[in-house]
């Protein structure tokens, strides 16, 4: 058997389940920041609001707009057990849907006397499900919660919290971005939770230029690695856009000798897979399957703003190929010792 190139072991590593964040800082910039030095691997503590004074004049600093839906949908099977569908998207009259032991022909009945109906298989394991509500997107809208990955409900049972009769409602607002705009992901771009609007307007006003870009986390990010040969993972694709304006200011940034620093990993994908194109670095709309993973060089980002991310994830390789990986998993090695909080409603790291 001929050795794996990029073994999938190497970005394994336990961390301590305590520290899994049940809820987000507030307020929203007070979250903790590990600061770190992407030529040195030197590592500073502060707390996001401080993330100005890693920050110059002329940096361009890349926002993700996209906005979260409210996807997740709870009901029951005929059975009387329950039943959770995270629908994914559209498929012609049919959504698309994430929901474990649910088959074809499984009927689950919802909330306010609708159901959804298993009629089929798609792509990656995903189920074909009909809703029968008249209007399903604003069924959607108004009963769909927010689609909280499994580890955040994990570490309120890990603390015993009791649900607070408002926490969907709380959900909803603090699982976006104040900067959302355009719905159409299934999680959050979470490296821009921690951003209020009166920090942007501090950055701006320091002469740092902020462009906003589209790409709607799905299924492809959050979809874990599993090939023991990391390399030959493949992402599915989510959809981005880059309107003029945005493209303008990055390339200028670029054209000028400022530093590109992506908010999030999904900035990250967006910008490296337009660079890659033949007319580079311009603006674009289509879908990126772009895999980034050590080896893989980067083209149009010079910083990472990120949370930290969950063992062979694709984000956790893509920060590893910024990085570096030893110096990233030393890293995280030194936020567990220092008790940073983690993953979605975790603190943050910023590699410059």
């Amino acid at each position: 058997m001929s050795k794996a190139s990029l073994p999938l072991s190497d970005f394994d590593f336990c961390y301590p389940e305590d520290l899994l964040a049940a809820a987000p800082a507030e307020p929203r910039d007070h979250s903790r920041l590990l600061v770190v030095d992407r030529s040195t691997g030197a590592i500073e503590h502060r707390r996001f609001f401080e993330i100005g004074r890693y920050l110059r004049p002329g940096d361009c600093l890349v926002l993700n707009k996209t906005k979260v839906l409210s996807c997740r949908l709870v009901g029951r099977k005929s059975t009387g057990g329950r039943a959770e569908l995270l629908i994914l998207g559209r498929s012609g009259p049919y959504f698309r849907a994430l929901g474990q032991k649910l088959k074809t022909g499984a009927i689950v009945e919802l909330p306010l006397g609708e159901r959804a109906d298993i009629v089929g298989s798609a792509r990656s394991g995903e189920l074909l499900v009909k809703l029968s509500a008249s209007d399903p997107d604003k069924y959607l809208e108004e009963i769909g919660l927010p689609p909280l990955p499994p580890y955040i409900l994990k570490a309120r049972q890990i603390r015993n919290t009791t649900p607070h009769p408002d926490s969907d409602h709380a959900d909803r607002a603090r699982y976006q971005t104040v900067y959302a705009e355009e719905p159409g992901a299934v999680a959050a771009p979470t490296a821009g939770l921690h951003f209020t609007r009166r920090l942007l307007d501090e950055i701006k006003g320091s002469g740092v230029h902020v462009a906003e870009i589209v790409l709607h986390v799905g299924l492809g990010t959050f979809k874990p690695v599993t090939a023991e040969d990391a390399a030959l993972h493949r992402m599915l694709p989510e959809h981005y856009r880059v309107d003029p304006a945005a493209a303008d200011t990055i390339r200028e940034t670029i054209q000028t000798n400022g530093r590109v620093i992506a908010v999030g990993t999904s900035v990250v994908r967006t910008l490296e897979t337009l660079a890659r194109r033949p007319e580079g670095l311009s603006s674009g709309e289509g879908e990126s399957d772009l895999y980034i993973h050590p080896g893989v060089a980067f083209k149009a980002v010079s910083g990472l703003i990120t949370n930290f991310h969950l063992p062979r994830s694709t984000p956790l390789l893509l920060a590893a190929a910024f990085l570096g990986r030893e110096r990233l998993l030393a890293s995280y090695r030194e936020a567990f010792r220092e008790r940073y909080r983690l993953f979605s409603y975790g603190d943050a790291m910023v590699i410059l």
